[in-house]
């Protein structure tokens, strides 16, 4: 495990990331029922593209030779909007999920601005999201290249297949987020392929970003972006 120079943040080279599914009963999802209902009932008001579905969140897990390998548990995504606002009241639960590293062919990365009517309101981010049981294939095993092609083709509409891939994953943990975090290459400048996906988002009716940006350095960062992208960049740069 190699720590960042933000502190608090730990980054890992992995070479793979094994995954699987375990029925668990959440003790906090059952115990703040009452409050976390009343608290999404709150957040749906002001977030219109906020619905609760079933996500997955991470409850063990190890790093061991460059491979981590852990269990995830089925739960309701106002559990996890309650955990988060609250500040992780679980240390021993991760919101984990799989993030793509967009780069353009002249070195650029690119981050996306979420709709205000998202959870994440105000977050500049990396195509990204929290990992949902459609994911897991026939084994009980996390699908990851899949969860995040997925998240591509919804977020920027880009096929995983287009680009071309780093092996292996980085992992950014940052408290209770813990992003694996995928670099993803594009023949196109950094120009051409903000235009095309301001282009597909355009054609959305209700889109996850609302607009995109093009991050060459360090003095492209933005407040509203959160630290596993920050991190991650940071090291990539270092």
């Amino acid at each position: 495990m190699t720590t960042s120079s933000v502190p608090d943040v730990e980054i890992a080279a992995l070479d793979h990331a094994q995954i699987g599914l375990k029925p668990w009963r959440w003790p906090f999802a059952v115990e703040r029922r009452e409050a976390i209902d009343r608290d999404f009932a709150e957040l749906q008001r002001r977030r219109s593209a906020v619905w609760n579905g079933r996500v997955l969140l991470l409850n063990r897990y190890i790093v061991a030779s460059g491979v981590l390998q852990g269990t995830c548990f089925e739960t309701d995504y106002a559990s996890l909007c309650a955990w988060r606002a609250w500040k992780f009241p679980d240390t021993g639960v991760h919101n984990f999920f799989a993030a793509a590293a967009l780069q353009s062919a002249d070195g650029a990365f690119l981050v996306g601005d979420m709709a205000s009517s998202t959870a994440n309101a105000g977050l500049i981010t990396f195509p990204c999201g929290t990992p949902e049981p459609a994911d897991v294939d026939a084994r009980g095993a996390l699908d990851l290249p899949g969860h995040l092609g997925r998240e591509m083709l919804e977020e920027v509409g880009i096929r995983l297949s287009e680009l071309g891939a780093e092996p292996g994953w980085t992992m950014v943990r940052d408290g209770g987020y813990l992003a694996l975090v995928k670099r993803l290459m594009s023949p196109q400048s950094a120009e051409a392929l903000c235009a095309r996906i301001m282009a597909y988002i355009a054609g959305e009716q209700r889109p996850e970003f609302t607009g995109i940006r093009i991050l060459r350095s360090q003095a492209d960062f933005d407040p509203g972006m959160p630290r596993f992208v920050t991190a991650y960049l940071r090291h990539f740069w270092s």
